[in-house]
């Protein structure tokens, strides 16, 4: 058996490769290491926690001992999800972000380089790149401009990556992917707030005017590209990992998206003061894994049914979540714009016009 460590498992993507990892890696013994912060959640890993092959260990990424400890079960591999991943939350308050972002990849690389780990993979975002221009694309080889204190941790904890590739031999991967969407999606994010509040009868709080274009990765498509990865990617490389939807959508059309999936007014919508540093464009060059043979397979308005349907289905894991902390961190963030009285859609600004899809 092969014996991994999954770290941040009970998170998002991290429960999602998970449940991947165990139907079709059937030589693979997991063990997932979370710290369990107020987006990890045990109810994601329920169906699999008596599977034999599957272990938790709960923890932080940032202890030494605590890592070292995990380590003696003959660790062989290290996937690497854990991460405090709200740009908004950062904004508020970078301190953990730090600690998980760059301490807690520093502890982990310690722990590979002494233990002689076969792999350590780092599980990155395409925002280390930061804003990026009309019809460009960022590549693995652009330099790094993040613009929030998340994205800044990410980018430190890349370096750190590669820095322990060179200096001390430690055999990695790391890939940066764009923004992840599907079930289990803690109800911050996006996509699963929106759905979320409009299940609820709730008004949706879009950030600025909503023309912000994002790439949309389901997390089905997510883990199969780090399974490739793993076994076709070069040590000490970097890989994005990205949908290219063409054309591109802007946060406005994927919210119309949503409403018209829940049969819901354009009234529901409300834009919202936007956050400082809002990067306008993320969008990268996924040329290099795509030699490797990667390709989505999931296309936006199917992976957003899904994604719409598995949150109609499971209101009992989302509802609890939506209270008390998250209810007063929501009521705080989200500041209805002075200058969106009506719920009309705006203009396309003329700094967009280049935009393909837009």
């Amino acid at each position: 058996m092969i014996r991994v460590l999954i770290t941040g498992g009970a998170g998002f993507i991290g429960s999602n490769y998970i449940h991947h990892a165990l139907r079709v890696h059937p030589d693979w013994e997991i063990w997932n290491f979370d710290k369990l912060t107020y987006a990890g959640n045990l109810a994601n890993l329920k169906d699999i926690e008596q599977d034999a092959r599957y272990h938790f260990v709960k923890g932080d990424i940032a202890d030494a001992a605590a890592v070292a400890a995990v380590m003696k079960n003959g660790i062989e591999l290290i996937i690497n999800f854990a991460a405090e991943s709200h740009v908004d939350r950062s904004i508020k308050g970078s301190q953990e972000f730090l600690m998980t972002g760059v301490l807690g990849v520093q502890t982990l690389l310690d722990a590979a380089k002494e233990h002689g780990a076969k792999l350590f993979y780092q599980i990155s975002t395409d925002e280390v790149y930061g804003d990026v221009e009309a019809g460009q694309y960022s590549t693995e080889a652009d330099i790094l401009r993040p613009s929030s204190p998340y994205s800044a941790a990410k980018a430190a904890g890349d370096l750190l990556v590669l820095a322990y590739a060179r200096t001390h031999g430690v055999p990695v991967i790391i890939s940066r992917c764009t923004n992840n969407y599907g079930p289990h999606q803690y109800p911050e994010k996006m996509l699963a707030l929106f759905v979320t509040n409009l299940l609820e009868n709730k008004h949706v709080p879009l950030y600025g005017d909503g023309q912000q274009i994002r790439d949309w990765l389901h997390v089905d498509d997510h883990c199969r590209a780090i399974d490739l990865l793993l076994d076709k990617g070069r040590r000490g490389e970097v890989y994005n990992v990205g949908a290219n939807h063409q054309p591109e959508l802007t946060n406005l059309q994927v919210t119309r998206l949503i409403l018209d999936e829940l049969k819901a007014d354009a009234a529901m919508i409300d834009f919202v003061t936007d956050r400082p540093g809002h990067d306008r464009r993320y969008a990268v060059d996924t040329a290099k894994v795509s030699v490797l043979g990667w390709k989505p397979l999931v296309a936006p308005e199917e992976g957003l049914r899904r994604t719409v349907r598995w949150y109609k289905d499971n209101p009992d894991w989302w509802r609890p979540i939506k209270s008390g902390e998250f209810l007063k961190y929501y009521q705080e963030q989200y500041r209805k714009s002075p200058s969106s009285s009506h719920p009309s859609f705006p203009r396309q600004s003329s700094g967009q016009a280049g935009r393909r899809g837009v």
